[in-house]
């Protein structure tokens, strides 16, 4: 792994007061070359572990592996042999997860055949095993490519992908929905067509999001060449999609495929979405946030400022915990390439005015996730031919209780302790687990307390442990409480 390395730059489009640090991690590799390395896409389980899949273009499959606590497990092929799956370096497979119920959505090659579908591949057993493929669309001879998924509240999936005629023509998004935990899927409801332009860009990847009884399709479109970023939004947990709007406005006019699409996250009434355009200089990723029931684009704004050879940057990608934010990319500067992390711990604040790049060299897509105080970055690096692997803790907002109106408001003395810590408060929601890691991030305590009502009482014993700095970690069904520890 190359030495971590800042870079400092000033945002253009405003004054930034968060400095929020990433304390990382040394790099690993998920797995051997063996595997390939194809696209790679992050979530995480119910404990707050990440589990990768990518795709292998030599076999057309795609692999999957979950971190078990102290390593990644061995890679295992999901799909079966009769299933030949879509995967290159700028798309591929996809992942959701809502607990322990993994789904992983995929494309049957050749893509433009009729009788080739987009299939589910699902575990509700963290990872441990997988059942069959089971068919998403119902398209009848139209073709379709490009699925992404996300799932609504209950656990159910949400799948959208691209649909084409048989002639593959007329690109739109549609997005389907299953309410039997992917057994059986419902009619597709259209969610592109805004801005008076029925064709999308046929050859980019889009993003579906979902929170609550909200979705939004996020796409690239093609207005006669114009190939701009909207998003389709529905309140009826993507049962149809009934507005739109723009959330590029740059105006970007190319008479070629990008192969580029947007990323996103929702966080209360605010899109946060990633996207690379070129409509300015040469290609450059660029942040916007836009407001779902409100006016629409409140502003876009480019990622990094000038940097000296940067020649392009692209595939940009987002992820949400609470307030925390981290976004990463590629980019390429004096005709090497890097990959940044854009990070805050609290969005409201804004981002820093630097990045940090997580690796130097041969990077060709990268993906990220946010969770119980880390984030974690995978990518493909194509000179080793792995999915390389990063993580780094943070200091969440310590206003965070506020944040969630008092739902939760723990406290631990003495701290600093030579023997035990004392915790007590009170958690309007049920405590799911209490954790305390190193500064490396390693568990070493993890329990379930029990509640009397709304009041909590616990306590940690640290007389074995070493002097230092420690993490506590207490997780409730809807939010989550991070607490600096020091073992004197």
């Amino acid at each position: 792994m190359k030495k971590l390395t800042y870079i400092f730059l000033f945002l253009l489009s405003c004054k930034l007061t968060a400095q929020s640090k990433i304390t990382w991690n040394s790099g690993i590799d998920i797995s051997n070359n063996s595997f390939s390395n194809m696209h790679p896409r992050i979530a995480m389980d119910a404990k707050g572990n990440p589990l990768v899949i990518w795709g292998k273009m030599s076999n057309e499959s795609v692999y999957f592996s979950r971190w078990n606590g102290t390593m990644f497990t061995t890679p295992v092929k999901l799909n079966p042999s009769w299933l030949s799956i879509a995967t290159a370096s700028w798309m591929g497979p996809d992942i959701a997860v809502h607990g322990d119920t993994i789904y992983v959505v995929v494309k049957r090659t050749p893509e433009s055949s009729d009788t080739n579908h987009i299939y589910i591949i699902s575990s509700f057993n963290g990872g441990i095993t997988f059942n069959a493929p089971s068919r998403v669309d119902l398209i009848g001879d139209s073709l379709s490519r490009f699925p992404t998924i996300t799932t609504d509240a209950s656990g159910n999936p949400i799948v959208a992908f691209m649909k084409f005629n048989s002639l593959f023509a007329s690109s739109r998004w549609v997005v389907t929905k299953s309410s039997d935990f992917g057994s059986t899927f419902s009619k597709d409801a259209k969610a592109s067509g805004w801005g008076n332009s029925d064709e999308v860009c046929d050859c980019c990847p889009g993003a579906l999001l979902s929170e609550g009884n909200t979705s939004v399709m996020l796409y690239r479109n093609n207005k006669v060449n114009m190939r701009d970023n909207w998003m389709g939004i529905s309140s009826n947990n993507a049962t149809s999609f009934t507005k739109g709007q723009n959330i590029d406005n740059n105006n970007w006019m190319i008479n070629y495929c990008p192969s580029s699409g947007p990323d996103g996250v929702i966080i209360g009434d605010t899109v946060y979405s990633v996207f690379m355009n070129g409509a300015k200089v040469n290609l450059r990723n660029y942040l916007s946030k836009s407001s779902i029931n409100g006016s629409g684009v409140i502003s876009v704004s480019n990622l990094t400022g000038n940097i000296a050879g940067l020649s392009q940057q692209n595939f940009p990608r987002i992820a949400s915990n609470g307030n925390a934010v981290a976004i990463v990319w590629k980019q390429s500067v004096n005709s090497s390439a890097q990959l940044p992390i854009l990070f805050t711990n609290d969005i409201r604040k804004g981002f820093p005015a630097m990045y940090d790049t997580v690796d130097l060299a041969d990077i060709t897509n990268a993906d990220v996730a946010v969770a119980n105080g880390k984030v974690f970055v995978i990518w493909q690096d194509d000179n080793s031919g792995t999915v390389k692997y990063r993580s780094g803790t943070f200091s969440t907002t310590t206003d965070i209780k506020k944040i969630r109106n008092n739902q939760i408001n723990i406290k631990a003395f003495p701290n600093p302790s030579d023997d035990i810590w004392h915790l007590e408060g009170s958690a309007i929601s049920k405590i799911i687990t209490v954790e305390v890691t190193d500064i490396s991030g390693k568990q070493i305590f993890l329990g379930n307390p029990i509640q009397n009502g709304n009041l909590f009482s616990f306590q940690i014993d640290n007389s074995s442990l070493e002097i230092g700095i420690y993490f506590l970690k207490i997780q409730t069904e809807d939010t989550l409480q991070t607490i600096q520890l020091i073992k004197k």
